[in-house]
C-alpha cells in the first residue's frame, strides 16, 4: 500500500509543482544527517528524494532511525466537529499527507540560516538564525492540493517549522530541534491536542527491508516526555549503536504537570496500526486520552503516537512548542542527553557557539595535495566576536584544524595537524599556519579533506572549546598531473584488471558505490584511462575488432588527465573476460594512439 501511495505521488509531481513549491534539504552539519521536506514528513512523502536514508546516525554507518515521522493537529471547532490534520500517517481509508505548502512562489521554500544570519523570509522578516544550520519553512491544511483530498476536512491552520542542527560538541551535534508554531486562521479551536507520529526503522538501511521493519521496539520515558524506537539486539541488521528519541518541549510558561499525556504503540508492522479510519477516532482514542502504555518487550516493529493538550485557541493564536529528535550511543545515551536538553532549552538554546569555518581552497600537483584557508575580510574566524560566552572574551577564537578522510566526504577523519595561537595559555602553543602539504598521495584517486577552526574554552561558563563543523567545509580533492599535450603516454590502470581482487577495500578504496549506497555492486567496477589530452575520444574493441563503447573525454575546468570506465559495453553490459584493444584520439589535432589492456574475471 505505502508503495503505491508513494509512485502515485511521484507520477504527479509534476502537476503539485504548479500549485506548490516542493523542497527537500538535508541538515548535515552535526553528527545526524535528517531529511527535512517542506510539508512536515521526515521521510520523502512523495518528494522523489534520491537518498534512500531519512536519519542517518553516526555519519557514514548508513543506520537509519526513522521510517515516517510528522506531527498531527487536533480540535474541535465552534460548530462542534472533531477534526484532525496530519503531516503523515499510516491510513489505507483516506488521507495520508494532508498539509502541504502553500503556493508555489519561489520564495515558499525551505529557508536556510547559519547562527546570527539575519534573513528577510517574506512571512517572518528579520529572521535571526539560532543554530550552526536553521531550516525554515511552512505548511498548511487548507491549500488548494490539500482541498483535492475528498476525505480531507480542515482546520485551517498554518504551521511554519523550523529545525536546527549545531556543530558542537556533543550533546548539541546528536540533536535536531524543531521548532513548531501552529497558528488558526478561520475560527477558534477548542481542546486542541498536539500528536507527535512516529515509525522508527532502527538499524543497518540495507538489510532485510522486512526483518530490518520488524525487529523494533517502542517505550516512553515519563520524565523526559520522549518516545524512544529501539533497535532489539541482533536480528538480520545487527544491533543499532542507537536508537532514536523524540521528547516534547511543551509551550513555555505552561506547567507540563497540568496537561494530558498520552503514549501509545501497535504491536503490528501492518497498517493502519495507530490509524483510525475517521478524526472523530484519532482524536478520541489517541489524543484527548492520557493512556500510557507500558513499553513494549516483543519487537514486532515501532510505531507509536504521543499527544499532549489541550488549548485553546483564538483566531491569530500562535501556539509554539518544540520537539527534540536525540540520538546517541545506546539508550543510555539518549536519556543522558535528554536530561541536557532541559537545560539547553532553558537558556532558549542561545549558547556559546564555535568559529566559522575559514575559507579553504586547495591546489593539486603530482601524488600531493596543498592545503590553503588564509582568512579574508568576509571570513575571518579570527576576529569572531561569541555574545553567549560568559568569560568575557572578545576574540574567543584559538586555532586550525586540518582533516583528511579517504572514504567519503562523510568520513571517517584523521586528524592530519593543529595549529593554535602562542603563549595565550591555551591549547599546545603551537602557532598560526595557513598552508598544509600532503604528500605521497596516488595520483588521479580521491581524498577528502576540510580545515576547522576552533575556540578557546569558557572557563566562567564551564563550557568546553568549540570547533566549526568538518562537513561543513569537506572538499573533495584529486592530486595528479595536468593532461599532456596530446596522445602518447595513455595507459590503462589496473593491467590486468583482476575480479577476484576486492578493489573497494583499498585504501583509499579503487571501486566504490555510487552516491550513498554501503555496498559494492557489478556497475561499480572501474579501469581508468590516464595521461589524457584535454579532449579526446576513447574506443574500445574486442581483439576480433568489434567496437564495445566510446567515450568521450574533455578535461574542462577540473583539469583532469583520466576518464574512469565501469567495464560496460555502450548497451549496458558487462563485458567479459579477454584482451580488450583501444584508440584515443586526439580531438585537437587528430593524434592516435593505440594500446590493449586485459580483464580477467
Amino acid at each position: 500500500m505505502k508503495k503505491l501511495i508513494l509512485l502515485l505521488f511521484i507520477l504527479a509531481s509534476t502537476v503539485l509543482a504548479q500549485e506548490i513549491t516542493i523542497d527537500w534539504k538535508y541538515h548535515n552539519i552535526g553528527r545526524v544527517r535528517q531529511l527535512i521536506t517542506n510539508k512536515g514528513p521526515l521521510w520523502p512523502a512523495g518528494y522523489p528524494v534520491r537518498d534512500m536514508i531519512n536519519c542517518e546516525y553516526p555519519p557514514g554507518s548508513f543506520e537509519e532511525h526513522i521510517g515516517e515521522a510528522g506531527i498531527w493537529v487536533g480540535a474541535i471547532t465552534p460548530k462542534g466537529d472533531t477534526l484532525v490534520s496530519v503531516t503523515t500517517s499510516w491510513n489505507p481509508w483516506n488521507s495520508h499527507f494532508e498539509f502541504w505548502p502553500f503556493s508555489n512562489e519561489p520564495w515558499d521554500t525551505i529557508w536556510v540560516a547559519g547562527r546570527n544570519d539575519t534573513l528577510d523570509i517574506p512571512y517572518w522578516p528579520n529572521y535571526v538564525g539560532l543554530s550552526d544550520q536553521d531550516f525554515i519553512c511552512r505548511y498548511n491544511d487548507y491549500n488548494p492540493v490539500s482541498l483535492k483530498d475528498s476525505w480531507h476536512h480542515p482546520l485551517y491552520v498554518d504551521v511554519i517549522q523550523v529545525s536546527h542542527a549545531w556543530a558542537s560538541p556533543q550533546p548539541l551535534n546528536e540533536i535536531i530541534l524543531f521548532d513548531f508554531y501552529v497558528v488558526p486562521t478561520r475560527f477558534k479551536l477548542r481542546k486542541t491536542y498536539i500528536t507527535y507520529w512516529a515509525d522508527p526503522n532502527v538499524g543497518y538501511r540495507f538489510s532485510d527491508i522486512q526483518q530490518f521493519l520488524r525487529d523494533d521496539m517502542s517505550w516512553y520515558v515519563p520524565d523526559e516526555r520522549m518516545g524512544l524506537g529501539v533497535d532489539s539486539p541482533g536480528g538480520i541488521d545487527g544491533q543499532a549503536y542507537s536508537p532514536i528519541g523524540f521528547k516534547i518541549i511543551p509551550p513555555k510558561g505552561i506547567d507540563p504537570k497540568k496537561l494530558k499525556w498520552s503514549f501509545q504503540w501497535n504491536p503490528s508492522t501492518n497498517p493502519p496500526g495507530l490509524t483510525p479510519a475517521t478524526d472523530e477516532e484519532k482524536y478520541r482514542l489517541l489524543m484527548d486520552t492520557d493512556v500510557i502504555m507500558d513499553n513494549q518487550q516483543i519487537p514486532s516493529g515501532s510505531h507509536f503516537v504521543m499527544s499532549f493538550g489541550p488549548f485553546d485557541l483564538d483566531v491569530g493564536d500562535t501556539l509554539k512548542f518544540r520537539v527534540a529528535e536525540i540520538l546517541g550511543k545506546g539508550v543510555d545515551g539518549v536519556l543522558s542527553t535528554a536530561k541536557k536538553v532541559d537545560l539547553l532549552a532553558a537558556r532558549d538554546f542561545q549558547l556559546p557557539a564555535p568559529p566559522p569555518a575559514p575559507p579553504l581552497r586547495f591546489v593539486t600537483d603530482n601524488h600531493k595535495v596543498k592545503l590553503i584557508w588564509k582568512p579574508t575580510a568576509k571570513n575571518n574566524p579570527e576576529n569572531y566576536f561569541d555574545p553567549n560566552r560568559a568569560d568575557g572574551e572578545q576574540k574567543p577564537f584559538e586555532g586550525y584544524r586540518v582533516y583528511k578522510s579517504t572514504q567519503s566526504i562523510q568520513g571517517p577523519w584523521k586528524l592530519l595537524a593543529e595549529y593554535d595561537i602562542p603563549d595565550d595559555g591555551y591549547g599546545k602553543e603551537i602557532g598560526l599556519k595557513y598552508e598544509y602539504v600532503d604528500e605521497g598521495l596516488l595520483n588521479n584517486v580521491e581524498y577528502y579533506y576540510s580545515v576547522t577552526a576552533f575556540s578557546k574554552e569558557d572557563r566562567a561558563l564551564n563550557w568546553p572549546s568549540l570547533e566549526s563543523s568538518i562537513n561543513q567545509n569537506a572538499k573533495v580533492v584529486v592530486p595528479g598531473t595536468a593532461p599532456p599535450a596530446t596522445v602518447g603516454q595513455v595507459a590503462v590502470v589496473p593491467n590486468p584488471y583482476r575480479g577476484d581482487i576486492h578493489y573497494n577495500s583499498y585504501n583509499p578504496p579503487w571501486e566504490k558505490p555510487e552516491g550513498r549506497r554501503s555496498f559494492w555492486m557489478e556497475q561499480d567496477r572501474r579501469i581508468q584511462f590516464i595521461n589524457l589530452p584535454r579532449d579526446c575520444e576513447i574506443k574500445i574493441y574486442t581483439l576480433s575488432g568489434d567496437l564495445v563503447n566510446t567515450i568521450e573525454h574533455h578535461a574542462g575546468a577540473s583539469g583532469r588527465g583520466y576518464h574512469d570506465w565501469n567495464l560496460t559495453s555502450s548497451v549496458g553490459q558487462a563485458v567479459a573476460s579477454g584482451i580488450y584493444m583501444f584508440t584515443v584520439r586526439d580531438l585537437n589535432n587528430g593524434k592516435v594512439q593505440v594500446g590493449k589492456f586485459v580483464i580477467i574475471k
